[in-house]
């Protein structure tokens, strides 16, 4: 007896793949979504910070689905965003950035490009795949104590904007010995030459000798504004630390050269704190091993860095693809011969 024919099973639709800012739907309607702002996600996804990020539209350097981005564009998942070239992976929802404590010594520098070729603080940062250090506030390289970094560049801009008037306090050792009403003109305020500047609170911490430590909070970051408003009264600052930035205090633990990454628990209240959009996943659960080294104090080595997208413009290229350096392009060199012939392998025929 014959078998009998199987039933033709009905072809199910396969499951259409979630659009990325990689893809595009061909031949369908993309679904509606709300926009964000390009120099947001870029900052997000750690580029830089979002003035940086401004920066690099204006430059031309960004493309929006082939199209050259104009500042202030907006764009959904479903776009295709490059820069040099290249395609970005944009994060539409809210990760959870990472933020590191650094106790930085004097005789360090808080850049990443340096004609002068210092120590700079970059050079000890660990890596990270898909994001980027950004340093929030700046201390001259006299100066040590506190120093921040993060993955997150709306963190970092909620940080060191002047009108979120974030507060700095210090730890500083001068020359001499303030009056009462020295520190009253101080909290007053004192005419500097780029404007009015002053302590929202100053406080003798005592001394020996001749010299005499004070605890000074403000709300700005200008350029040496601490020193000079101590040197306005000719009493040099011979010593000069962060101690505190905004609700962030830098820990005794943390000796002179230490890092310290924040727990996911802390970083989740620095981001309430700034008012900022928290991940809807939950947190990463970590075992008891993964716990103690997520809060060791450990001492960062100095390793060769890569500068930003900013530092980094885009080489020319010729019509082959290859990479143009002045008027020559570079190509692959062929290996030199050394002049040593191969032996033939044994049971293989040789052709004459």
């Amino acid at each position: 007896m014959a078998r009998p024919f199987k039933k033709s099973q009905e072809s199910k639709p396969s499951p259409r793949r979630t659009a990325t800012n990689f893809t595009k739907l061909a031949g369908a309607d993309v679904p509606q979504e709300p926009t964000q702002r390009l120099h947001k996600l870029l900052a997000v996804a750690g580029l830089g910070s979002r003035r940086d990020m401004e920066k690099l539209i204006e430059s031309g350097r960004v493309t929006v689905n082939g199209e050259v981005a104009q500042l202030g564009a907006g764009v959904t998942s479903y776009d295709v965003v490059r820069v040099d070239s290249r395609p970005v992976r944009l994060s539409f929802v809210p990760e959870l950035p990472q933020v590191l404590i650094y106790h930085k010594p004097e005789g360090e520098i808080v850049s990443v490009d340096d004609p002068e070729g210092r120590v700079s603080v970059f050079d000890k940062l660990p890596r990270i795949k898909g994001a980027k250090w950004i340093a929030i506030g700046r201390l001259d390289i006299n100066t040590s104590g506190l120093l921040i970094f993060t993955t997150s560049g709306e963190l970092a801009n909620h940080f060191m904007h002047p009108r979120y008037e974030v507060e700095r306090e210090y730890a500083v050792r001068i020359f001499g010995e303030l009056d009462d009403e020295q520190m009253m003109q101080l909290k007053q305020g004192i005419e500097l030459e780029d404007g009015l500047a002053s302590f929202d609170s100053i406080t003798a911490q005592g001394g020996e000798g001749a010299n005499h430590w004070y605890q000074v909070i403000l709300r700005e970051g200008r350029n040496r504004e601490v020193r000079r408003l101590f040197e306005a009264f000719q009493m040099p600052v011979s010593r000069l630390m962060r101690v505190r930035f905004g609700p962030i205090a830098l820990p005794s633990r943390v000796k002179r050269g230490g890092m310290l990454k924040l727990e996911q628990k802390q970083v989740v209240d620095l981001m309430e704190w700034a008012g900022l959009e928290l991940p809807h996943t939950p947190l990463k659960q970590l075992n008891q091993r993964e716990k103690d080294k997520a809060t060791a104090v450990f001492t960062p080595k100095v390793r060769k860095r890569r500068g930003g997208v900013l530092e980094h413009p885009p080489s020319e290229r010729d019509s082959e693809g290859r990479a143009v350096v002045g008027n020559k392009s570079e190509s692959r060199k062929p290996r030199p011969s050394t002049g040593v012939k191969r032996k033939p392998a044994k049971n293989r025929r040789i052709r004459e």
